[in-house]
Protein backbone atom coordinates (compact mmCIF):
# COMPACT_ATOMS: atom_id res chain seq x y z
CA UNK A 1 0.00 0.00 0.00
CA UNK A 2 1.27 3.56 -0.99
CA UNK A 3 -0.87 6.35 -0.81
CA UNK A 4 -2.27 9.11 -3.42
CA UNK A 5 -1.26 12.24 -3.20
CA UNK A 6 -3.04 15.32 -5.29
CA UNK A 7 -0.91 17.97 -6.37
CA UNK A 8 -3.29 21.45 -6.32
CA UNK A 9 -2.52 24.72 -6.87
CA UNK A 10 -3.47 28.24 -8.47
CA UNK A 11 -2.79 28.17 -12.48
CA UNK A 12 0.88 28.76 -13.27
CA UNK A 13 2.94 27.91 -9.88
CA UNK A 14 4.57 25.01 -10.85
CA UNK A 15 2.23 22.49 -10.10
CA UNK A 16 2.59 20.35 -13.92
CA UNK A 17 7.07 21.46 -13.67
CA UNK A 18 6.67 19.20 -10.22
CA UNK A 19 4.38 16.23 -11.70
CA UNK A 20 6.85 15.91 -14.50
CA UNK A 21 9.70 15.93 -12.22
CA UNK A 22 8.34 13.42 -9.82
CA UNK A 23 7.31 10.56 -12.54
CA UNK A 24 10.14 11.32 -15.03
CA UNK A 25 7.92 11.96 -17.21
CA UNK A 26 6.82 14.78 -19.52
CA UNK A 27 3.31 13.75 -20.01
CA UNK A 28 1.98 16.48 -18.25
CA UNK A 29 2.20 19.90 -20.44
CA UNK A 30 3.93 22.22 -18.76
CA UNK A 31 2.61 25.19 -20.42
CA UNK A 32 2.48 29.16 -19.24
CA UNK A 33 -1.22 29.54 -19.42
CA UNK A 34 -4.25 28.31 -16.62
CA UNK A 35 -5.61 24.88 -17.36
CA UNK A 36 -2.90 23.50 -19.37
CA UNK A 37 -3.83 20.39 -17.35
CA UNK A 38 -7.02 19.63 -18.18
CA UNK A 39 -7.17 15.56 -17.21
CA UNK A 40 -6.08 14.97 -13.73
CA UNK A 41 -2.42 12.89 -15.04
CA UNK A 42 -1.41 10.01 -12.83
CA UNK A 43 1.87 8.98 -11.87
CA UNK A 44 3.36 6.17 -9.93
CA UNK A 45 6.79 6.23 -8.40
CA UNK A 46 8.61 4.08 -6.38
CA UNK A 47 9.18 5.25 -2.86
CA UNK A 48 13.36 5.69 -2.27
CA UNK A 49 14.46 3.91 0.73
CA UNK A 50 18.50 3.61 1.10
CA UNK A 51 17.60 0.93 3.55
CA UNK A 52 15.96 -1.65 0.93
CA UNK A 53 19.25 -1.32 -1.29
CA UNK A 54 21.26 -2.43 1.62
CA UNK A 55 18.84 -5.27 2.46
CA UNK A 56 19.36 -6.37 -0.61
CA UNK A 57 23.02 -6.33 -0.85
CA UNK A 58 22.98 -8.47 2.03
CA UNK A 59 20.41 -10.82 0.71
CA UNK A 60 21.80 -10.95 -2.97
CA UNK A 61 18.05 -10.45 -3.70
CA UNK A 62 17.48 -10.71 -7.27
CA UNK A 63 14.76 -8.16 -7.27
CA UNK A 64 14.60 -4.51 -5.50
CA UNK A 65 10.46 -3.33 -5.50
CA UNK A 66 10.42 -0.44 -3.17
CA UNK A 67 6.77 0.72 -2.42
CA UNK A 68 4.86 2.82 -4.80
CA UNK A 69 3.02 6.24 -4.50
CA UNK A 70 0.88 7.74 -6.93
CA UNK A 71 0.96 11.46 -7.75
CA UNK A 72 -2.77 13.00 -9.47
CA UNK A 73 -1.96 16.25 -10.98
CA UNK A 74 -5.03 17.44 -10.82
CA UNK A 75 -6.10 20.94 -12.95
CA UNK A 76 -5.41 24.53 -11.61
CA UNK A 77 -7.94 26.32 -9.30
CA UNK A 78 -9.44 29.93 -9.51
CA UNK A 79 -11.19 32.02 -7.13
CA UNK A 80 -14.99 30.77 -7.49
CA UNK A 81 -14.42 27.19 -8.12
CA UNK A 82 -16.59 26.02 -5.70
CA UNK A 83 -19.63 27.80 -7.92
CA UNK A 84 -18.30 25.51 -10.87
CA UNK A 85 -15.78 28.90 -11.88
CA UNK A 86 -12.90 27.69 -14.09
CA UNK A 87 -12.24 23.62 -13.84
CA UNK A 88 -13.66 23.98 -10.38
CA UNK A 89 -16.06 20.77 -10.67
CA UNK A 90 -13.94 18.90 -11.93
CA UNK A 91 -10.88 19.89 -9.59
CA UNK A 92 -13.46 19.30 -6.56
CA UNK A 93 -14.85 15.75 -7.73
CA UNK A 94 -10.64 14.53 -8.35
CA UNK A 95 -9.37 15.73 -4.75
CA UNK A 96 -11.99 13.81 -3.37
CA UNK A 97 -10.21 11.16 -4.35
CA UNK A 98 -6.65 11.40 -2.63
CA UNK A 99 -5.45 10.64 0.87
CA UNK A 100 -3.53 14.13 1.04
CA UNK A 101 -2.72 17.47 -0.28
CA UNK A 102 0.21 18.37 -1.31
CA UNK A 103 -0.55 22.22 -2.20
CA UNK A 104 2.03 23.88 -4.40
CA UNK A 105 2.89 27.48 -3.68
CA UNK A 106 4.46 30.30 -6.02
CA UNK A 107 7.60 31.66 -3.86
CA UNK A 108 9.36 32.82 -6.98
CA UNK A 109 9.16 35.93 -8.91
CA UNK A 110 9.86 35.43 -12.52
CA UNK A 111 8.13 38.58 -14.26
CA UNK A 112 7.79 35.99 -17.59
CA UNK A 113 5.66 33.59 -15.92
CA UNK A 114 1.97 35.14 -15.34
CA UNK A 115 0.08 34.95 -11.96
CA UNK A 116 -3.34 34.79 -12.02
CA UNK A 117 -3.87 37.67 -9.95
CA UNK A 118 -0.84 39.69 -11.05
CA UNK A 119 1.19 39.22 -7.90
CA UNK A 120 3.02 36.67 -5.89
CA UNK A 121 2.00 35.92 -2.15
CA UNK A 122 1.77 32.39 -1.66
CA UNK A 123 -0.03 32.92 1.75
CA UNK A 124 -2.92 34.48 -0.17
CA UNK A 125 -2.78 32.03 -2.92
CA UNK A 126 -3.38 29.16 0.20
CA UNK A 127 -6.36 30.87 1.52
CA UNK A 128 -7.88 31.13 -2.23
CA UNK A 129 -8.09 27.91 -2.60
CA UNK A 130 -8.59 26.85 1.38
CA UNK A 131 -11.81 28.95 1.13
CA UNK A 132 -13.12 27.42 -2.38
CA UNK A 133 -12.42 24.08 -0.56
CA UNK A 134 -14.51 25.11 2.55
CA UNK A 135 -16.99 26.80 0.31
CA UNK A 136 -17.34 23.73 -1.67
CA UNK A 137 -17.69 21.78 1.70
CA UNK A 138 -20.13 23.76 3.10
CA UNK A 139 -22.39 23.80 0.02
CA UNK A 140 -22.05 19.69 0.19
CA UNK A 141 -23.07 19.49 3.55
CA UNK A 142 -26.41 21.56 3.21
CA UNK A 143 -27.31 19.48 0.76
CA UNK A 144 -26.58 15.95 2.53
CA UNK A 145 -28.59 17.18 5.50
CA UNK A 146 -31.08 18.29 3.38
CA UNK A 147 -31.57 14.36 1.59
CA UNK A 148 -31.25 12.57 5.52
CA UNK A 149 -34.30 14.41 6.79
CA UNK A 150 -36.47 11.55 5.79
CA UNK A 151 -34.40 9.13 7.47
CA UNK A 152 -33.79 11.17 10.24
CA UNK A 153 -37.70 11.08 11.01
CA UNK A 154 -37.93 7.45 10.77
CA UNK A 155 -35.01 7.41 13.67
CA UNK A 156 -32.34 5.97 11.07
CA UNK A 157 -29.02 5.60 13.78
CA UNK A 158 -27.05 5.87 10.74
CA UNK A 159 -28.43 8.54 9.84
CA UNK A 160 -28.33 10.27 12.90
CA UNK A 161 -24.90 9.35 13.05
CA UNK A 162 -24.41 11.43 9.67
CA UNK A 163 -26.07 14.40 10.27
CA UNK A 164 -24.44 14.93 13.62
CA UNK A 165 -21.02 14.61 12.14
CA UNK A 166 -22.44 17.08 9.41
CA UNK A 167 -23.94 19.41 11.69
CA UNK A 168 -20.17 19.16 13.75
CA UNK A 169 -18.51 20.13 10.28
CA UNK A 170 -21.11 22.79 9.48
CA UNK A 171 -20.32 24.35 12.52
CA UNK A 172 -16.23 24.19 12.02
CA UNK A 173 -16.43 25.57 8.17
CA UNK A 174 -19.03 28.45 8.99
CA UNK A 175 -16.59 29.49 11.85
CA UNK A 176 -13.83 29.92 9.27
CA UNK A 177 -11.85 26.68 10.13
CA UNK A 178 -11.26 23.81 7.94
CA UNK A 179 -13.14 20.36 8.57
CA UNK A 180 -9.89 19.01 9.48
CA UNK A 181 -9.58 20.55 13.07
CA UNK A 182 -13.10 18.68 14.38
CA UNK A 183 -11.96 16.22 16.73
CA UNK A 184 -13.69 12.30 15.97
CA UNK A 185 -14.61 10.16 18.46
CA UNK A 186 -13.27 6.55 17.75
CA UNK A 187 -16.30 4.84 17.22
CA UNK A 188 -17.46 7.77 14.61
CA UNK A 189 -13.97 7.68 12.86
CA UNK A 190 -15.11 5.19 9.98
CA UNK A 191 -18.34 7.28 9.53
CA UNK A 192 -16.67 10.68 9.58
CA UNK A 193 -14.49 9.20 6.76
CA UNK A 194 -16.74 7.98 4.97
CA UNK A 195 -18.36 11.56 4.45
CA UNK A 196 -15.43 12.57 2.20
CA UNK A 197 -15.72 16.02 2.88
CA UNK A 198 -12.53 17.81 0.92
CA UNK A 199 -11.61 20.31 4.36
CA UNK A 200 -10.28 17.25 6.10
CA UNK A 201 -7.70 15.58 3.56
CA UNK A 202 -4.23 16.52 5.61
CA UNK A 203 -2.34 19.28 3.97
CA UNK A 204 1.48 19.62 2.85
CA UNK A 205 2.84 22.98 1.78
CA UNK A 206 5.13 23.03 -0.97
CA UNK A 207 6.96 26.17 -1.63
CA UNK A 208 8.03 26.30 -5.33
CA UNK A 209 11.29 28.74 -5.21
CA UNK A 210 13.68 29.43 -7.59
CA UNK A 211 16.91 27.82 -8.44
CA UNK A 212 19.22 29.86 -6.12
CA UNK A 213 16.96 29.48 -3.44
CA UNK A 214 16.64 26.01 -3.21
CA UNK A 215 18.70 25.50 0.33
CA UNK A 216 17.43 28.18 2.28
CA UNK A 217 14.19 29.30 0.85
CA UNK A 218 13.40 32.87 0.59
CA UNK A 219 10.69 35.44 2.43
CA UNK A 220 7.87 34.25 0.52
CA UNK A 221 8.66 30.34 1.79
CA UNK A 222 9.35 31.67 5.11
CA UNK A 223 5.82 33.35 5.30
CA UNK A 224 4.62 29.76 4.49
CA UNK A 225 6.26 28.09 7.30
CA UNK A 226 5.04 30.39 9.47
CA UNK A 227 1.20 29.81 8.35
CA UNK A 228 1.78 25.65 8.23
CA UNK A 229 3.01 25.74 12.48
CA UNK A 230 0.43 28.15 13.10
CA UNK A 231 -2.15 25.64 11.08
CA UNK A 232 -0.05 22.72 12.51
CA UNK A 233 0.62 21.22 8.86
CA UNK A 234 3.69 21.11 7.09
CA UNK A 235 5.65 22.21 4.01
CA UNK A 236 8.44 21.73 2.20
CA UNK A 237 10.87 23.91 -0.07
CA UNK A 238 11.69 22.23 -3.43
CA UNK A 239 12.61 23.57 -6.50
CA UNK A 240 10.61 22.55 -9.13
CA UNK A 241 12.84 23.47 -12.34
CA UNK A 242 15.77 21.81 -10.15
CA UNK A 243 13.78 18.68 -10.02
CA UNK A 244 12.80 18.73 -13.88
CA UNK A 245 16.69 19.26 -14.46
CA UNK A 246 18.01 16.32 -11.81
CA UNK A 247 14.77 14.15 -13.38
CA UNK A 248 16.38 14.09 -16.82
CA UNK A 249 20.15 12.83 -15.56
CA UNK A 250 21.56 9.25 -14.73
CA UNK A 251 21.84 8.72 -11.35
CA UNK A 252 25.62 9.36 -10.45
CA UNK A 253 25.10 12.75 -12.51
CA UNK A 254 21.87 13.54 -10.58
CA UNK A 255 24.36 12.84 -7.03
CA UNK A 256 26.53 15.29 -8.76
CA UNK A 257 24.12 17.72 -9.64
CA UNK A 258 22.88 17.72 -6.10
CA UNK A 259 26.18 18.32 -4.33
CA UNK A 260 26.81 21.55 -6.50
CA UNK A 261 22.98 23.09 -5.46
CA UNK A 262 24.52 22.34 -2.07
CA UNK A 263 21.87 19.97 -1.39
CA UNK A 264 21.95 16.72 0.68
CA UNK A 265 18.94 14.70 -1.61
CA UNK A 266 16.20 15.59 -3.72
CA UNK A 267 13.03 17.09 -3.28
CA UNK A 268 11.15 13.50 -4.33
CA UNK A 269 12.58 12.23 -0.88
CA UNK A 270 11.81 14.98 1.14
CA UNK A 271 8.19 15.41 -0.41
CA UNK A 272 7.23 11.52 0.15
CA UNK A 273 8.96 11.58 3.18
CA UNK A 274 6.70 14.78 4.82
CA UNK A 275 4.07 12.80 2.77
CA UNK A 276 4.64 9.83 4.94
CA UNK A 277 4.67 11.74 8.22
CA UNK A 278 1.57 13.57 7.16
CA UNK A 279 -0.43 10.28 7.10
CA UNK A 280 1.51 8.26 9.62
CA UNK A 281 2.75 5.68 7.50
CA UNK A 282 5.69 3.57 7.84
CA UNK A 283 7.74 0.34 6.22
CA UNK A 284 8.36 -2.87 6.76
CA UNK A 285 10.27 -5.24 4.87
CA UNK A 286 10.43 -8.27 3.32
CA UNK A 287 13.78 -9.51 1.56
CA UNK A 288 15.10 -13.04 0.45
CA UNK A 289 17.32 -14.24 -2.22
CA UNK A 290 14.33 -13.39 -5.11
CA UNK A 291 13.66 -9.90 -4.09
CA UNK A 292 13.49 -7.30 -1.33
CA UNK A 293 10.51 -5.96 -1.04
CA UNK A 294 9.03 -2.52 1.00
CA UNK A 295 5.60 -2.60 2.29
CA UNK A 296 3.36 0.34 3.66
CA UNK A 297 1.59 0.13 6.62
CA UNK A 298 0.25 2.76 9.01
CA UNK A 299 1.98 3.59 12.34
CA UNK A 300 0.29 1.23 15.33
CA UNK A 301 -0.56 -1.44 12.53
CA UNK A 302 -0.65 -5.42 14.24
CA UNK A 303 1.46 -8.24 12.52
CA UNK A 304 -1.60 -9.83 11.01
CA UNK A 305 -3.46 -6.74 9.67
CA UNK A 306 0.34 -5.80 8.38
CA UNK A 307 0.17 -9.15 6.62
CA UNK A 308 -2.97 -8.34 5.19
CA UNK A 309 -0.90 -6.04 2.87
CA UNK A 310 0.78 -8.94 1.06
CA UNK A 311 -2.26 -11.16 0.85
CA UNK A 312 -5.31 -11.16 2.62
CA UNK A 313 -4.89 -14.89 3.23
CA UNK A 314 -1.93 -14.28 5.31
CA UNK A 315 -4.21 -12.30 7.97
CA UNK A 316 -6.70 -14.84 7.70
CA UNK A 317 -4.69 -17.64 8.68
CA UNK A 318 -1.88 -15.63 10.55
CA UNK A 319 0.44 -17.47 12.97
CA UNK A 320 3.23 -15.79 14.14
CA UNK A 321 5.64 -13.61 12.50
CA UNK A 322 9.35 -13.91 12.33
CA UNK A 323 10.48 -10.39 13.22
CA UNK A 324 14.46 -8.83 12.66
CA UNK A 325 14.83 -4.85 13.44
CA UNK A 326 16.26 -2.85 10.36
CA UNK A 327 19.90 -2.10 12.80
CA UNK A 328 19.98 -5.54 13.86
CA UNK A 329 19.39 -7.25 10.31
CA UNK A 330 22.34 -5.02 8.82
CA UNK A 331 24.75 -5.36 12.05
CA UNK A 332 24.64 -9.16 11.92
CA UNK A 333 25.12 -9.66 8.07
CA UNK A 334 21.72 -11.30 7.21
CA UNK A 335 19.18 -13.19 8.78
CA UNK A 336 21.70 -16.11 9.73
CA UNK A 337 23.75 -13.86 11.30
CA UNK A 338 20.80 -12.21 13.44
CA UNK A 339 19.50 -15.77 14.14
CA UNK A 340 22.90 -16.98 15.67
CA UNK A 341 22.74 -13.76 17.45
CA UNK A 342 19.27 -14.18 18.83
CA UNK A 343 18.05 -11.02 17.36
CA UNK A 344 15.25 -12.69 15.55
CA UNK A 345 11.91 -12.78 17.58
CA UNK A 346 9.02 -14.67 17.35
CA UNK A 347 5.71 -12.23 17.70
CA UNK A 348 2.05 -12.57 17.66
CA UNK A 349 -0.85 -11.31 16.75
CA UNK A 350 -0.62 -8.29 19.42
CA UNK A 351 2.92 -7.16 18.19
CA UNK A 352 2.80 -3.43 16.13
CA UNK A 353 5.35 -3.55 13.62
CA UNK A 354 7.77 -0.84 13.84
CA UNK A 355 9.38 1.07 11.00
CA UNK A 356 12.27 -0.63 9.08
CA UNK A 357 10.97 -4.39 10.38
CA UNK A 358 12.60 -7.34 8.44
CA UNK A 359 9.64 -9.76 8.85
CA UNK A 360 8.84 -13.66 7.54
CA UNK A 361 5.36 -14.33 7.88
CA UNK A 362 3.67 -18.11 8.85
CA UNK A 363 0.22 -18.78 8.30
CA UNK A 364 -2.40 -21.46 7.54
CA UNK A 365 -3.90 -22.28 4.57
Amino acid sequence: MGFKMGIVGLPNVGKSTLFNALTKTASAQAANFPFCTIEPNVGEVGVPDPRLDKLAAIAGSKQIIPTRMTFVDIAGLVKGASKGEGLGNQFLANIREVDAIAHVLRCFEDGDVTHVEGRVDPVADAETIETELMLADLESIEKRRANLVRKLKGNDKEAQQQDRLLATAQDMLESGKPARLVEVDAEDAKAWKMLQLLTTKPVLYVCNVGESESVDGNEHSAKVADMATAQGNAHVIISAQIEEEISQLEPEEAEMFLSEMGLAEAGLDRLIRAGYELLKLETYFTVGPKEARAWTIRTGTAAPQAAGVIHGDFEKGFIRAETIAYDDYIAANGEQGAKEAGKMRAEGKSYIVKDGDVLHFLFNT
